[in-house]
């Protein structure tokens, strides 16, 4: 049996993409919410994942029957049945939808070349940012779950496999509506998580220095999408890859045009400014430059 460090060794060896893209998460979450926040949500969104992908292979709730292969068992963290880095994903696409979709809410401001987010604890908190990044999860996972069934034919390797071939790229409807649910339901308490604190005036370290803070979630969300995308082109399955883009234009179109919107008009930004600083009172702000 390997050691403790051996295997956590050997389990960023084995995944040093998903490693990459957790320090990701833990400096744009640090930054924006809070380091207590980041950290507890990685506990959190842990658990809540691992109990998803348990049930889902015995009772198959709520991804539908999956199974995983334990060709790495030994080589990787496993969890009682399920690989430690998988459910781990789950908490940093979290993070990287809910900021993209606070994003497409939120009052933006261009400031020194750099989006900065108006937003306000309401909107952090909002049904309809819970909604939106539920939805933004699920387009990750649209690019995600397919080429991941393919491990074998890349670095990933050969991970699980569902009963029944689905009508998506082999992926079945029931995983996405399960990629939904659990979206919903980590993004729900990420939002409780930070309203709790909150209202126990926990002390926590925030980068409010940091303009950029910002951005580091939706360019994490697409960086996991480019690279997904990437991975699909270098394995030579072009259906899936151009499918992939065709779905994800209009989005990304929406998105831009969201945000151009956003920023040719000014008219309410004070009224916004006022209401962002009233509630982050210790950000730097482009009115205090």
């Amino acid at each position: 049996m390997d050691s403790f460090g051996s295997l956590f060794f050997h389990t960023i060896l084995l995944r040093p993409y998903v490693f990459i893209f957790f320090l990701i998460y833990l400096l744009g979450c640090s930054l924006h919410l809070g380091l207590k926040r980041a950290f507890y949500f990685c506990i959190a969104g842990y658990l809540i994942t691992w109990l998803s992908e348990y049930s889902s292979i015995h009772n198959g709730i709520p991804y539908g029957h999956y199974y995983y292969i334990e060709q790495t068992k030994g080589e990787e963290f496993w969890v009682f049945g399920v690989p430690f880095m998988d459910s781990i994903s789950y908490v940093f696409l979290a993070y990287a939808s809910y900021s993209v979709a606070l994003m497409t809410v939120s009052p933006v401001l261009r400031w020194k070349r750099v989006l900065y987010l108006l937003e306000t604890r309401d909107i952090r908190g909002s049904v309809a940012v819970r909604v939106l990044g539920a939805i933004f999860m699920v387009y990750l996972d649209i690019i995600i779950d397919p080429v991941a069934l393919q491990g074998d034919r890349w670095f990933l390797g050969l991970i699980y496999r569902y009963p029944e071939r689905g009508v998506y790229f082999g992926v079945p409807i029931a995983n996405f509506m399960g990629w939904l649910f659990v979206g919903f339901s980590l993004i729900y308490v990420l939002q409780k998580l930070d309203r709790y604190l909150e209202s126990r005036k926990t002390g926590d370290y925030f980068g409010y220095n940091y303009p950029w803070r910002y951005l580091v979630g939706p360019a994490l969300y697409l960086t996991v999408m480019a690279f997904n995308l990437s991975v699909t082109f270098f394995i030579h399955d072009y259906t899936l890859g151009w499918t992939g883009i065709f779905i994800v234009v209009l989005p990304s179109v929406l998105f831009y045009f969201i945000i151009k919107s956003k920023l040719s008009h000014d008219s309410n930004h004070k009224r916004d400014l006022d209401s962002h600083t009233r509630d982050f009172p210790d950000a730097i702000v482009p009115a205090s430059q």
